[in-house]
């Protein structure tokens, strides 16, 4: 087990690399001068040859990645082209939202699916069955900025339920950070309920025409500890999978979901870093972003040591 657990951590090492890599040379590479925008509009020549100096952007290639990984390596994200500030207090500001907003989505797609999935494999080639599935499927075509501005009409608009938009912390009261959160929550978790329930209910039926659930049922097992007990225990790797895999992707959602209710998270300073093109904010992001992706599969592959012993060995 050790060994595996080992082996799956030190391979996130070259994928970093690579994304290090890819990072440094999408900006670089792409078309556009950092010294044209820090220098403004009205600079000259050699005003804009001293800040492609000042920056280190007349240096080699090979240089500039080396000079920028160990600036990264120490914790240091470069500063904003426009703002000025350090792109690690950008970030950080933004953090809070953007994690509350997942934690929120991700929690309320897993309770709200794996239930669902259940009751569809339970109810297998029923109408009840055929209605879950239909909503899984509707939950799962549409985009997510359309539920939300549809959410927002009938909820917020019609309804008055809900603020249109805006964010409000849990230190504002619980009640305000609900109010905030639970639209663009509902929003993002109908793709992700429609993905885990169908998941569930395929992997639960599979499960079901196993001996061991036969063996199980002619031992005078219910139908609900066959399905908590055994089923649903020995489906958990595929469901955990896409779980991990949706709160991978939860990163895209996230973005547009700020972007319509207009929430200071990490989503919308990304579109807010590419229309400014600030370069050192962009390259950051991909990097956090990566990272997450990166670090959410490595504790999926772990997980799996948990959920089934033969991958221990």
């Amino acid at each position: 087990m050790w060994g595996y657990v080992l082996k799956r951590t030190l391979s996130i090492i070259p994928v970093s690399g690579v994304v290090a890599v890819l990072a440094f040379l999408l900006l670089r590479l792409s078309p556009g001068d950092p010294a044209i925008i820090m220098a403004g509009d009205s600079a000259t020549a050699e005003q804009i040859a001293a800040m492609r100096s000042h920056m280190g952007l007349d240096q080699p290639l090979v240089a500039q990645f080396l000079l920028w990984l160990s600036h990264i390596l120490r914790g240091d994200l470069g500063v904003s082209l426009h703002s000025a500030v350090p792109v690690t207090e950008m970030i950080g500001g933004r953090v809070g939202p953007t994690l509350a907003l997942a934690v929120t989505t991700m929690t309320f797609s897993v309770l709200v699916a794996i239930p669902m999935g259940l009751l569809a494999a339970w109810a297998r080639g029923t109408s009840l069955d055929r209605a879950i599935m239909a909503l899984a499927v509707l939950g799962f075509s549409a985009p997510v900025f359309v539920t939300g501005y549809t959410l927002v009409w009938l909820l917020s608009i019609k309804a008055g339920w809900f603020p249109i938009q805006g964010y409000a912390g849990l230190s504002e009261g619980f009640w305000a950070f609900a109010r905030h959160i639970a639209l663009p929550a509902l929003s993002l978790s109908t793709i992700y309920v429609a993905l885990i329930a169908r998941i569930c209910r395929s992997s639960i039926l599979e499960i079901l025409n196993e001996d061991f659930i036969r063996t199980a049922r002619a031992k005078g097992a219910g139908e609900t500890t066959v399905f908590l007990r055994h089923a649903l225990r020995n489906a958990a790797v595929p469901i955990v999978t896409v779980i991990g895999l949706g709160a991978a992707f939860l990163i895209s959602g996230v973005v547009v979901a700020e972007s319509v209710f207009n929430i200071p998270g990490v989503g919308r300073l990304v579109v807010e870093s590419v229309l400014a093109r600030d370069y050192p904010l962009i390259q950051a992001l991909i990097l956090l972003f990566s990272c997450v992706y990166i670090l959410l599969n490595l504790v999926i592959d772990l997980s799996y040591t948990l959920l089934d012993p033969r991958i221990r060995y």
